[in-house]
């Protein structure tokens, strides 16, 4: 006795391949899927989140202790709640822009990204996903950890030439800046992983144009330097998240701009090398 089975077969073409659409939103939800099966993604993600809340804690105990000894540092003791509190900002940027370069660069290394290629033959549109899949991991990740630096924080310097709450002008557009900033530094991660096709090479390059560059540019005659130095990617962040700008710095809307004027240009290089380059 025989029995006969009727399998369902899927839509297909004329030419036999199955009939399926590549939307934008199925390439988005693709790459949040990699995203997040990856422990890596998590790994990081958990270090940005603890470099803000850690080192802001840090820096508003130092504060408290040394206020009243007379060997706090000028600088220092300027600060307030809010500046004390994103004192993470500057270690967490470097963890969220290599978060963005393994996202692109890593699936270079393993040769992931012929696979993914393959499935989105148009290629941009898989540049666009993991930018905005990772900017938004990183902006909701950092703008939580703003704030609950700032509010564990702020407890910490209470009674003290530093105290500051939420409802003081400019305290709730800094916290929210600094997470933008963080978010648009994994962009250009993601932009720097595609262009270069190495983590190595992306890594370095991104330490460059956050740390090393403006280093260097301190070393320039005070007329390049004070004409350069304002729109270098991180100076113009951190404008983005200070209470009141320092002169000779840019205003928060300007940082904001000369920022994503960064990523533009970053995200278009790769963008074109993406286009005509093999895989």
């Amino acid at each position: 006795m025989s029995t006969l089975t009727t399998a369902t077969e899927a839509p297909s073409t004329a030419d036999g391949r199955p009939a399926y659409r590549v939307t934008a939103r199925r390439v988005v939800a693709s790459e949040w899927a990699k995203l997040f099966s990856l422990r890596s993604s998590w790994i990081v993600l958990a270090l940005s989140l603890l470099f803000v809340v850690a080192f802001g804690l840090i820096a508003s105990f130092r504060y408290r202790s040394e206020i009243g000894s007379g060997q706090m540092n000028q600088d220092f003791a300027r600060q307030n709640a809010v500046g004390l509190s994103l004192f993470g900002t500057n270690f967490a940027q470097l963890a969220l822009g290599v978060l963005g370069v393994l996202v692109t660069a890593g699936e270079y290394s393993t040769g992931m990204i012929r696979s993914t290629l393959a499935a989105v033959p148009r290629r941009l549109p898989v540049l666009w996903s993991k930018a905005v899949v990772t900017g938004l991991a990183a902006l909701a990740v950092a703008t939580a950890g703003a704030f609950v630096a700032f509010l564990l924080g702020s407890r910490i310097v209470a009674g003290t030439p530093a105290a500051t709450g939420l409802s003081h002008t400019g305290v709730v557009r800094s916290l929210l800046g600094a997470g933008l900033y963080l978010c648009v530094v994994a962009v250009l991660g993601t932009a720097l992983g595609t262009l270069l096709r190495s983590v190595a090479g992306a890594i370095s390059a991104l330490v460059a144009a956050l740390m090393l560059i403006p280093g260097l540019i301190t070393l320039l005659p005070s007329g390049w330097r004070d004409g350069i130095s304002p729109y270098l990617p991180s100076n113009a962040g951190a404008s983005m998240f200070a209470v009141t700008p320092d002169p000779g710095t840019l205003t928060p809307g300007a940082g904001l701009l000369v920022l994503l004027a960064w990523a533009a240009l970053t995200l278009t290089a790769a963008a074109y090398r993406l286009r005509r380059a093999d895989a």
